[in-house]
């Protein structure tokens, strides 16, 4: 038989409670912080001061060879034509030849052959001139403005800004009405814009006529900056 003294029998109870009370403890789940998701947008106006154009030259010839000088021979002129113009960098994007075929569809009775050149400016009056004298031989694809690369920069960093600061507007708007501190736990910047303007292309025989230069307007681009995150409120 084992003997107990009366002191740790009085003990006892008071040790087997607080144990059970460690073991509840223990047993319940801490409770996950309250987080928020939010976002904010900002945007800032950048000048579309770049152009890019597209031209092209297409021709029919029953000789593939033929067809080929041909194309070729006008574009070479076109690119010669193109570097008395410093400001205005060009490029050739290849030649595609298709098969042209008779009445039937069965019989290849010649060739189609079209080549692009691809140009780019910073400086608008010089691009309208080119463009201009271009299309007394070539016909005008697109005609595109769009914020230089630069430009775009320095205007997407004023409205990242922009956007982080209505952020942080938003988040202390709802911890403040809900009473409680927060912090950010994740955040963020996604950067767009809204498509370049396009110009309307008119068909190469109305611009034949004359090497007068082609009035355009270069007009402004939205620069678009959303902010996303998470926010945790504090008890």
């Amino acid at each position: 038989m084992i003997f107990i003294p009366r002191r740790h029998l009085l003990a006892l109870p008071l040790a087997l409670l607080l144990l059970g009370n460690v073991h509840a403890a223990a047993a319940e789940p801490a409770r996950a912080p309250t987080t928020v998701e939010l976002s904010a947008e900002a945007s800032r106006p950048a000048r579309n001061d770049m152009a890019t154009a597209i031209l092209y030259f297409q021709a029919d010839d029953k000789s593939p060879a033929a067809l080929s000088r041909q194309v070729n021979a006008a574009i070479a002129a076109a690119l010669e034509q193109t570097r008395t113009y410093p400001a205005v960098k060009a490029k050739t994007s290849g030649a595609s030849t298709f098969p042209v075929y008779g009445k039937e569809g069965r019989k290849i009775e010649g060739w189609r052959m079209r080549s692009e050149i691809h140009l780019e400016s910073r400086d608008i009056a010089a691009l309208s001139e080119l463009l201009g004298k271009l299309q007394s031989s070539l016909a005008l694809a697109s005609l595109a403005m769009q914020p230089a690369p630069d430009t775009r920069k320095s205007t997407a960093d004023l409205a990242a800004t922009d956007a982080i600061h209505a952020f942080q507007a938003r988040a202390q708007s709802i911890a403040g009405t809900l009473g409680k501190p927060y912090r950010i736990r994740h955040l963020s910047v996604t950067y767009g814009g809204n498509q370049r303007p396009v110009f309307p292309v008119m068909k190469s025989a109305a611009f034949a006529a004359d090497a007068a230069p082609m009035a355009v307007e270069a007009g402004e681009s939205e620069i678009a900056v959303t902010v996303s995150g998470t926010i945790e409120l504090s008890d």
